[in-house]
């Protein structure tokens, strides 16, 4: 049960959001105690992000699967969510696989490398990428490895009379034999290739580092294209952040005045992420509608009105005898009856754009318990 608190100041918000948060999972770093670094583990972050993030452009996907998987910004723009939609808590719809945990990871690899066929062989030539996915932990579960190339306008639009063959092969100190191999009509849009499969096995966990060999190769004579850009989209599922039944997300905002002030009802609680210095680094959302529950649970706040949530026999027994002999039992204790979940899209300690899904974190409705 959250502190009973009617206007928490900025000192409480660091201690209001270790509440809120998911328990540290297991096996991560050992860090200092407090509140923060609760946030932290439950962010997924070893250490606290030094600074401001190197500034770069959140991708448009990212957008739209944090747009999507968050209530409140759906509410907002209810063009992104069909009404009545139920969103599985362990799914990533847009993509179509099964996820919590979304990472889109730059290429950190050298490409400046001429684009014109080489003298000597007369071929287009190659280009090194590399993916750091040390922060996949272990116990995530890989079930999409999407590679995304951006070619030059001018390369893309000269094309290949037949079109293009992608191979991809992995480089560590020499290239290796070719693990994928896709053949690429055109290069105006982003060229994808699946690797989760062909880079390591789909039942394995993420390396620690991800080193390829890519080479564009044109199937009839024509100009080689210039790559601008390599990147890598993850989509991971932990099992310890799901729940396995989904439950029907918020239509609307908790209703969180009315009745008796001291019956239990849920008080509205906004965690701005900016008061607590975080605004550096968690790109959306700036806040959110945390809520906590308050009140008594005497007679006949015990018994909700129609439409609340459904109240425990044996809460109702505890306020019967409470009324009769206060000295036998306690009144039972106001305590969320119904939560709902919040995503968060941040920059990790790599300057990843992260987007985490996490359950039971904003108060909908109280009850007696």
């Amino acid at each position: 049960m959250l502190p009973s608190l009617h206007r928490p100041g900025h000192h409480v918000l660091p201690l209001l959001l270790a509440l809120l948060l998911p328990a540290p999972l297991p096996g991560r770093a050992r860090m200092a105690p407090g509140p923060a670094a609760a946030l932290l583990q439950a962010l997924g972050l070893r250490d606290a992000p030094q600074g401001a993030p190197k500034p770069r452009p959140v991708p448009p996907l990212m957008w739209r699967l944090f747009r999507r998987r968050d209530p409140q910004e759906a509410r907002a723009k209810l063009r992104w969510t069909p009404p009545g939609a139920t969103l599985r808590p362990c799914h990533v719809e847009e993509l179509g696989v099964a996820g919590n945990i979304v990472r889109h990871i730059p290429d950190r690899g050298a490409r400046a490398r001429s684009p014109e066929p080489t003298s000597a062989t007369g071929q287009c030539p190659e280009w090194t990428v590399v993916f750091d996915l040390s922060a996949v932990e272990p116990a995530e579960l890989p079930s999409q490895a999407r590679l995304e190339l951006r070619f030059e306008a001018a390369g893309a639009k000269a094309g290949a009379a037949g079109g293009w063959e992608l191979r991809v092969a992995r480089a560590v100190e020499s290239v290796g034999p070719v693990l994928l191999r896709q053949a690429v009509a055109a290069l105006e849009t982003p060229v994808r290739a699946e690797l989760l499969g062909a880079a390591w096995a789909r039942n394995a966990s993420a390396p620690r580092s991800l080193r390829l060999a890519l080479a564009l190769r044109p199937r009839a004579p024509g100009a080689c294209a210039r790559l601008v850009e390599a990147s890598l989209l993850l989509v991971t599922l932990d099992p310890r952040l799901c729940h396995p039944l989904a439950r029907p997300r918020r239509e609307a905002e908790p209703a969180v005045g009315g009745g008796p002030s001291s019956a239990c009802r849920a008080r509205r609680l906004y965690v701005s992420f900016r008061e607590v210095g975080w605004h550096r680094w968690v790109i959306a959302p700036r806040g959110f509608l945390a809520n906590y529950c308050q009140g008594q649970c005497s007679l006949p706040a015990t018994m909700p009105g129609p439409g609340g949530p459904p109240a425990l026999n044996h809460a109702v027994l505890r306020a019967l005898m409470h009324s009769a002999a206060p000295s036998a039992a306690g009144l039972p204790c106001c305590v969320p009856a119904r939560l709902s979940p919040i995503s968060v899209l941040f920059f990790d300690n790599s300057d990843n754009v992260v987007l985490r899904h996490y359950e039971d974190m904003v108060v909908d409705e109280c009850g007696c318990r």
